[in-house]
């Protein structure tokens, strides 16, 4: 199907066009280009700007490649942008490739820059007419980077309603030593590592791929990003814990969103709390079960397939949590990757999630902000409104906040930092975000 020369003389928010082109380096070997409008409201008095990014070779077949969605997010990374042109080789398929390699120069920079001199007619053509009032208009080049190695999947599955999910085993670059961690993501956020558990090999044997490889996980501690903030903001009520430690009671955790379990896991081994993971999926609990070592028979974690706003509001048991951890993304592509989902917010939603909490409890949210800049400030309103005292831990990856909501004022000696509970955290997780907790 050819396509009209006009399609792409206007920015038509939302829209995604695939189609093939010839590679002007490779005789008889084609180009899959992407092109996609932004869903955010441009200035209507600059010119749109535009980039265009290479797909790094041999990861054609990524989600974060190969789908509308992962487009989507990539390009909400670079919200200046109007347009986002994607090129690479054609996917082997639309599924993710069972094995991942990368090459330690897959593309050097001269070929680079000669298939960028001649793919720009191309690029010209796919620039809206607006682009040139002041001549040739600017296409910026945007490298793709991350820290992966090499990958392997482990299975492929199908949440009734997560939809598509991939487990995969990794190596990871920065560290002293092979790093191994064991991940899952959903097709539907394809860039958002939903959970990942640090792994080590079976065998001390030398290898070289992941492939064939056999791996155990590491209970030792928390290795996604924001899940040590989270537990840090326990530290707020380390000494009201510490009381009911001594009283012969048994701290209670409520975890929203389960995913590989990885929070529910260290709540119950390292600290003694006896939790609850509320999950919609059940098949996201199969796999957490399956991958992740989640342990749901050991009597200290129970786990409840249900959705995490309807467990709140119909929640009417007298016996209460002294801690809520909210760790549920948005579902809706359009607003990139964020967290909580805009309906968590509710008054209503927030209201039910204080009444779950015994008197001394906190609220722990992991936030992750949306392209609606207003995002953050409305839920640290909200959250004011209903809550006695707002506390907030920036996660320092430039996504992730963490915002603690308490049921009553932290007074000096709740805090307690001289106390076994107290002691026990800070042996299993860095200090540095317990004191880096800001009150709001």
């Amino acid at each position: 199907m050819s396509l009209d020369p006009n399609t792409f003389e206007t920015i038509l928010p939302s829209r995604f066009i695939t189609f093939t082109y010839p590679n002007p380096t490779l005789p008889h070997a084609v180009l899959r280009v992407a092109v996609l409008d932004s869903p955010l409201t441009q200035p209507t008095t600059d010119s749109p700007q535009l980039a265009a990014m290479f797909v790094p070779t041999h990861r054609e077949s990524d989600w974060i490649f190969s789908t509308h969605s992962g487009h989507l997010q990539l390009l909400l990374n670079c919200s200046q942008f109007s347009r986002l042109i994607l090129i690479g080789n054609e996917p082997v398929s639309l599924n993710l490739l069972n094995s991942f390699t990368r090459l330690e120069c897959e593309m050097g920079h001269a070929h680079l820059m000669n298939l960028e001199e001649k793919l720009t007619p191309l690029l010209f053509a796919l620039s809206p007419k607006s682009c040139f009032e002041k001549g040739l208009p600017k296409v910026v080049f945007l490298r793709y980077e991350d820290d992966l190695i090499s990958s392997v999947v482990v299975e492929v599955c199908f949440g009734g309603l997560v939809g598509e999910m991939v487990v995969e085993d990794v190596e990871l670059e920065g560290f002293e030593g092979r790093e191994f961690r064991r991940r899952l993501r959903f097709k539907r956020m394809p860039n958002l590592v939903q959970t990942q558990v640090r792994i080590f090999p079976k065998s001390v044997s030398g290898f070289v791929g992941l492939e064939g490889v056999e791996f155990c996980i590491d209970f030792g501690g928390l290795v996604h990003p924001y899940l040590v903030p989270m537990v840090a903001g326990v530290s707020l009520i380390g000494g009201y814990l510490d009381e009911r430690i001594r009283c012969g009671f048994r701290p209670k955790a409520l975890c929203l969103g389960v995913g590989g379990g990885a929070l529910l896991g260290f709540l119950s081994r390292h600290l003694g709390f006896e939790v609850v993971g509320v999950e919609a999926d059940e098949i996201v609990l199969r796999v957490a079960r399956q991958y992740f070592g989640l342990d749901d028979c050991d009597g200290l974690v129970q786990l409840c397939l249900r959705d995490a706003t309807e467990f709140l509001e119909k929640f009417d048991s007298n016996d209460k949590f002294d801690v809520v951890m909210v760790d549920l993304d948005s579902s809706d592509a359009n607003m990139g990757i964020s967290a909580p989902p805009l309906e968590f917010v509710k008054k209503d939603v927030l209201l039910a999630a204080r009444l779950v909490l015994s008197g001394h409890g906190i609220l722990v949210i992991n936030v992750i902000l949306p392209a609606i800049s207003s995002f953050y400030e409305t839920l640290i309103m909200s959250l004011k409104n209903i809550f006695e005292e707002l506390y907030e831990i920036d996660v320092r990856n430039g996504e992730n906040f963490v915002l603690v909501a308490t049921a009553s004022t932290i007074t000096t000696s709740s805090v307690g930092t001289k106390n076994v509970f107290a002691s026990k955290l800070k042996q299993v997780i860095s200090g540095e975000f317990i004191d880096s907790i800001k009150k709001l």
